[in-house]
């Protein structure tokens, strides 16, 4: 048995005369949320406050007698705020443009101490004391991630988001689903961190949203694209009619925006994970975000936050696998040839194909650059060990197999030699 964490959304049927209580919990949550991030927020005149005691200390006592939530509620509206003054900040370091973070898309958190989670019903705190919402479950739920995960003994509910879809009026419970190994198990992951290998990871704003260096294409940034164009098409003839009617849909339409990319961003972080723990890995290596839409072509403010928000999925995700994720300059990841090192612009004349003008290695230019981030890392961890022995083996997760840092090539059961595939490889074929 192996960790493993899922997210599964579900259908609350919550009585008529309480959806009004959930409601003003939202509110007031958010109320939390705004009141600490314009609390926090000092920049340019003074340094942000990030240290969420330091905001509990100072906001605690005045939120709970400004609103009728419970002390948990407080402070996990308290504790968003703080996420993102933290993410703020460290984009300013960056030198990128931000403002003050602002909360309005209907969501509240709920963990063990505001909520009480059972099979087939949950317990959620609110303004009015506490509601009884029963799941909206399938008739047959086999095969189904409530199924499989919410119904299943196995598994144990974490912290979970209440969310509210306007345009049905219904709630949906976003809970996080977690597996626990046991202490043998545990002990046996622990000994095979120390044997290190790295899964790279290329992001892209057209074609895969992201390849690895097991030759895994994942998501589709061209639809994400698609998908973003038409929302602000749409948006923009609802906005010129100015009406109130206008303005409620392009809200709810902004919501839902919200959280199919939300959905497909999620989707895309476990898909990476699943590469890394099918491939043993111990580390995941992103290029460094950044300067992002400087550097990348075609990229727009969008993507940057797709990025980011992939990276932070995958990060906060992999710590439930003790995984790390780390992130590597991007200089030459795109120009170096992954097979022989030769490095120089004219190896990519083409988009999306890298052809190798000393050695004639020809390949998917992602999947060429995810094997060169996954090669950064490398040195970087082989370079950080003291022992004597040289430390840890250090080796990079291919399709095929395992590369070293001297060249070292070690096949995967059944497979061919890596790099007679030049197209796309996809996930169907790793590991031959």
């Amino acid at each position: 048995m192996e960790d493993v964490i899922r997210t599964v959304k579900v259908k609350l049927d919550v009585p008529e005369e309480r959806c009004d209580d959930l409601h003003q919990t939202k509110e007031q949550f958010l109320y939390c949320a705004n009141t600490t991030a314009a609390w926090a927020w000092r920049h340019p005149d003074e340094h942000c406050v990030t240290s969420k005691q330091q905001a509990e200390n100072a906001l605690y006592d005045r939120l709970r007698e400004e609103t009728k939530l419970t002390a948990n509620l407080v402070q996990k509206g308290i504790r968003r705020a703080i996420e993102a003054i933290k993410s703020g900040v460290a984009r300013l370091k960056k030198g990128e443009s931000t403002s003050q973070p602002q909360f309005d898309a209907w969501s509240v958190v709920y963990d063990k101490r505001s909520a009480t989670f059972h099979r087939d019903h949950v317990s959620l705190s609110t303004v009015n004391g506490r509601v009884e919402c029963e799941y909206v479950l399938p008739d047959d739920p086999t095969g189904t991630p409530i199924g499989e995960y919410l119904l299943n003994e196995e598994y144990e509910f974490r912290m979970s988001t209440l969310q509210y879809d306007r345009s049905t009026e219904a709630f949906y419970l976003h809970a996080r689903m977690r597996r626990i190994t046991d202490d043998h198990e545990q002990s046996a992951a622990a000994s095979n961190a120390k044997h290190r290998t790295v899964l790279g990871v290329d992001l892209n704003v057209d074609g895969s949203l992201a390849v690895t260096s097991t030759g895994a294409f994942i998501g589709n940034a061209d639809e994400m694209n698609h998908r973003r164009r038409e929302f602000e098409k749409t948006r923009g003839s609802m906005q010129q009619t100015g009406t109130r009617s206008a303005h409620l849909s392009i809200q709810s339409m902004d919501d839902r925006e919200h959280r199919w990319m939300q959905n497909e961003l999620h989707r895309a972080s476990n898909q990476i994970l699943n590469e890394a723990r099918d491939h043993g890995c111990t580390h995941v290596a992103f290029e460094n975000l950044t300067d992002i839409r400087d550097r990348m072509a075609g990229a727009k403010r969008f993507h940057a936050w797709a990025f980011r928000r992939l990276y932070e999925y995958v990060e906060y995700k992999a710590e439930m696998f003790d995984i790390e994720v780390e992130q590597v300059s991007p200089a030459y990841t795109s120009q170096r040839c992954s097979k022989c090192g030769f490095t120089h612009e004219t190896n990519r004349r083409l988009k999306h194909r890298f052809a190798c003008q000393k050695c004639d290695y020809e390949l998917n230019a992602d999947y060429n650059a995810s094997k060169n981030i996954a090669r950064k890392l490398l040195k970087r961890l082989h370079s950080g060990q003291t022992s004597s022995d040289g430390g840890a083996p250090c080796q990079c997760a291919l399709t095929s197999g395992t590369l070293n840092l001297n060249g070292g090539f070690t096949a995967s059961v059944d497979s061919t030699t890596e790099g007679e595939s030049t197209d796309k490889p996809t996930t169907s074929v790793v590991g031959h």
